[in-house]
């Protein structure tokens, strides 16, 4: 299974966007599935407030996770990893127009009504990354 089919599968089964994409690539760098749905929660929804995008969100972490900086004297590091989230986020808007989740799905999760239809018209396929 690739990477984009296990997203799919684990949003499929009731996880949401950001736990999709950031779980689908959490193996790779030694975090197992439990640990890595548990640390994508409260990202799904743009944060539970049709903020940033979850998949993004799950992305982002990804690239944390494969370029981060963790050392404090290295600014070099630091540069670089931001770098790489600013080139993520912008290729991300050319292509689908946003970051933000309500403008990507057209409605907002933060409204009782819009929550109905999210699940229906979300199609997380066009937001995993193909790395």
């Amino acid at each position: 299974m690739n990477k984009t089919e296990k997203a799919l599968s684990l949003f499929s089964n009731n996880f949401n966007c950001s736990q999709a994409v950031f779980t689908a690539f959490a193996g790779d760098f030694g975090i197992d599935e439990k640990t890595a749905l548990m640390l994508g929660t409260s990202f799904g929804g743009g944060a539970r407030n049709g903020e940033i995008c979850g998949a993004v969100s799950g992305a982002l972490l990804v690239l944390g996770l494969k370029y981060g900086h963790y050392d404090a004297e290295d600014n070099e590091q630091k540069s670089r990893a931001y770098e790489i989230a600013v080139d993520y986020t912008k290729r991300f808007k050319e292509k689908n127009g946003s970051i933000v989740c309500r403008d990507l799905l057209g409605y907002d999760l933060t409204v009782p009504e819009d929550k109905v239809f999210i699940k229906e018209k979300i199609c997380l396929k066009q937001f995993v990354p193909k790395w």
